[in-house]
């Protein structure tokens, strides 16, 4: 069994039942993701639309394809045919923009909402009261192709475990409040994306549904 197998089988093993593993294969080879994939892995994770598309077509389509990266909206046609998760939403404009490509597509796009939470401001996404505000204008109800399926967040880039907890905790706690004023009737508004290779078992003790990881099990990226 090779190390990228061993890796995603020990993680498996202890990732709880609610929780998914996204193994972040950006600038690792097909060749990688085909081991991962005999290991089992079947959700994986790219932040290059044409890198992704060019993997999608390569590989076995019985894979999911989440997009973690900074999303351009000049790039969303070219994976609105097949992803199957954009973890990173930071404006109504990507919404909009979304849910006009995922109508040319003929499918629903499901999208999480990127909740900045650390504290370096190189960090994307709505912060509380942005996202607050954009969803009680409630503009997003008329987006008929897109669903919002949860919230993603990354924690500050610190080895101050408090830190990390504190913001984690945070955003669970918003994932609660925002679940419970607009999406409470809504069961696919259920995933909270946060937790990577060095914090995840943090993130998952503060509710997290989905875990990125991508050094832990591929090993340091090739930029």
């Amino acid at each position: 069994m090779s190390h990228i197998q061993e890796e995603i089988k020990s993680i498996q093993e202890r990732l709880p039942e609610h929780v998914r593993l996204v193994a972040v294969s950006k600038f690792h080879p097909i060749e990688a993701l085909e081991e991962a994939y005999a290991a089992g892995q079947r959700v994986f994770g790219e932040s290059k639309v044409q890198e992704m598309t060019t993997k999608y077509e390569a590989l076995p389509k019985d894979i999911e394809w989440h997009f973690i990266g900074h999303l351009q909206t000049n790039k969303i046609k070219y994976m609105a045919p097949y992803v199957a998760l954009i973890h990173g939403v930071d404006s109504f404009k990507l919404l909009k923009e979304i849910n006009k490509q995922a109508i040319k597509a003929e499918r629903t796009i499901p999208c999480l909402l990127q909740i900045h939470i650390a504290q370096e401001e190189s960090k994307f996404g709505f912060s509380f009261d942005e996202c607050r505000q954009m969803l009680e204008e409630g503009c997003w109800k008329e987006l008929t192709h897109i669903s919002i399926a949860g919230l993603m967040g990354m924690a500050t880039n610190t080895d101050d475990e408090n830190i990390i907890q504190q913001e984690f905790h945070s955003l669970g706690a918003f994932f609660q409040e925002i679940k419970d004023s607009y999406f409470s009737n809504q069961p696919a508004f259920k995933e909270i994306s946060m937790g990577m290779s060095d914090d995840y078992p943090i993130a998952i003790a503060e509710g997290s549904t989905l875990v990125r990881i991508g050094s832990k099990i591929f090993g340091q990226r090739n930029y």
